[in-house]
């Protein structure tokens, strides 16, 4: 039985504490992002982005509060439920086995499926359409072990797509990217949280510019266990981020296209 709300936002925290052997990372944390949005974590070497991701993807307790995922605590829906809402792209990953990059990208469809079913024409369609929207429909049999590391995390990506989430969790998605592909990843991402309207986003980043670009919305962790969040014209700016990274940094440009530079 379906238990989420459709009215919920698709991730909501309440009072949430993070924090890694006494370091706290961030306190009461207070989130709620709607289908439509996308959310960039920003901050410094350490402060916690990953570890609070992996918090809001349900797979490390926060030390205290509560996520919930359209409506619903990842206890509650369990891990296949929670599969099909809510996806996950780790910072790094590794294929111990041979195989080939189109029965890779099948691995998004196993949320999906019941336990001993095989995968159908029509979820061969879905990781089809995934590889050619990052670029990889020729490499299909190809085996992953020959892949280079940009084309690795565009299948990372490709097999996220081929999951079909509402909630896109991604940590570092432009790492091994050339401009021309983080570019075109944000704007898959961007496309796919307007066009769907039930899709949502919030992903690590560290390029404060892109962040500005691409995302409605930023929550920035400083040290200290502070952060800052809003609409991303508001909290994104050469004082926040000077602050952030602990250098001072001018503004250029205006409107979407504003970049940082050292002062």
């Amino acid at each position: 039985m379906d238990q989420t709300d459709l009215t919920a936002p698709l991730l909501t925290t309440r009072m949430l504490d993070v924090g890694i052997a006494g370091r706290v990372f961030c306190r009461a944390l207070e989130l709620s992002l709607p289908p439509g949005e996308s959310l960039a974590i920003l901050g410094r070497n350490g402060a916690g982005k990953s570890t609070l991701l992996s918090v809001l993807a349900g797979l490390r307790e926060p030390d205290a509060g509560e996520v919930r995922i359209a409506g619903v605590g990842y206890t509650q829906l369990g891990a296949r439920r929670s599969a099909r809402i809510r996806g996950w792209l780790p910072q790094s990953r590794s294929e111990a086995f041979s195989s080939t990059v189109l029965e890779t990208a099948l691995v998004g469809r196993h949320p999906h499926l019941d336990r001993w079913d095989w995968e159908s024409e029509a979820d061969a369609s879905k990781a089809r359409q995934a590889l050619a929207a990052v670029g990889l429909a020729e490499l299909a049999q190809r085996d992953v072990q020959t892949l280079s590391g940009g084309e690795r995390q565009r299948l990372a990506i490709a097999t996220l797509l081929t999951q079909a989430p509402q909630l896109y969790l991604l940590d570092e998605p432009l790492a091994h990217l050339d401009l021309n592909h983080q570019i075109a990843t944000l704007e898959l991402f961007s496309t796919l949280n307007r066009s769907e309207q039930r899709a949502a986003s919030v992903m690590v980043l560290h390029e404060p510019g892109l962040a500005a670009r691409f995302c409605s919305r930023a929550l920035l962790l400083f040290d200290d266990g502070t952060t800052l969040q809003g609409s991303s014209d508001e909290v994104i700016g050469s004082e926040s981020l000077s602050r952030l990274y602990g250098y001072p940094l001018r503004e250029v440009g205006a409107g979407k296209l504003r970049w940082f530079m050292p002062a």
